[in-house]
């Protein structure tokens, strides 16, 4: 097995050793939905400005944390593990000792973040719909959304972690992703804000990301999922471009 493809064989054997570290990132989004959905959704009923009064609170917390789980188990294999990788441990000096190049790195890495990705979005949605909480035969579009999401999150994982100087500097990571989780309609539709903000919403990845699963969860089908779909493709192609541009200089003496 030569390329990307060998790189993803050799996190796999290596994973399959330490599969349970994927509950914790599990874990989190169910207790989300237990404490923000349920909990709070008794008390909120339904979400109020969709447009259908039929949609209960856990009906749309739900969808948002699939694409969050799918986002974070992306950005958590790209970010903190490849760090360890490119700075203490420097696997990839290893790495390119063999046939293997940078272009095959990143391609692999990013490979086995999608999976990783997904596999935690797959777990998660079971959960989901063992909540009863699937009620369109469009939530089949949920797998390949996941699939759009963690790569483009795994790409920009990737293309930002050739940054970071230290540990400390994870942190700055938590300062954009947090404010993120928190406003891009994760817990509340996007009608509470003023219009100028709603537009900064929008611009967000992970807004778009929740649309990409939400809408289809929810039984609507329209061009916001189309164009979620292209803008997610596009953002992570163009990260992707920068995290080889930034291996190249990184792991090139």
């Amino acid at each position: 097995m030569a390329g990307p493809a060998a790189l993803v064989e050799r996190n796999l054997v290596i994973y399959r050793h330490t599969w349970y570290l994927l509950l914790a990132e599990i874990f989190e989004p169910v207790l989300y939905l237990l404490s923000m959905g349920l909990g709070i959704g008794a008390l909120v009923g339904h979400v109020p400005g969709l447009g259908d009064p039929s949609v209960g609170y856990v009906d749309f917390v739900a969808p948002a944390l699939l694409a969050t789980a799918a986002m974070n188990g992306a950005m958590n294999e790209t970010t903190f593990n490849i760090y360890g990788k490119l700075r203490m441990l420097h696997t990839y000096d290893s790495v390119l000792a063999t046939p293997l190049r940078i272009r095959d790195v990143a391609l692999g890495e990013v490979a086995w973040a999608l999976l990783r990705g997904t596999a935690v979005t797959v777990v998660f949605g079971a959960a989901v719909a063992a909540f009863g909480l699937v009620h369109s035969l469009w939530a089949l579009l949920i797998l390949p959304g996941a699939l759009l999401i963690a790569f483009a999150f795994a790409a920009t994982g990737l293309a930002v972690v050739t940054y970071v100087r230290s540990w400390q500097d994870f942190q700055l990571i938590q300062l954009v992703m947090l404010p993120m989780f928190l406003f891009a309609t994760t817990f509340y539709p996007l009608g509470v804000y003023a219009r100028p903000v709603q537009i900064a919403v929008e611009c967000l990845p992970l807004y778009q990301s929740i649309e990409l699963i939400r809408e289809p969860s929810l039984g609507v089908m329209d061009a916001g999922v189309g164009f979620a779909a292209l803008y997610l493709l596009a953002f992570g192609s163009a990260a992707l471009v920068v995290a080889l541009r930034r291996l190249e200089r990184t792991l090139v003496p």
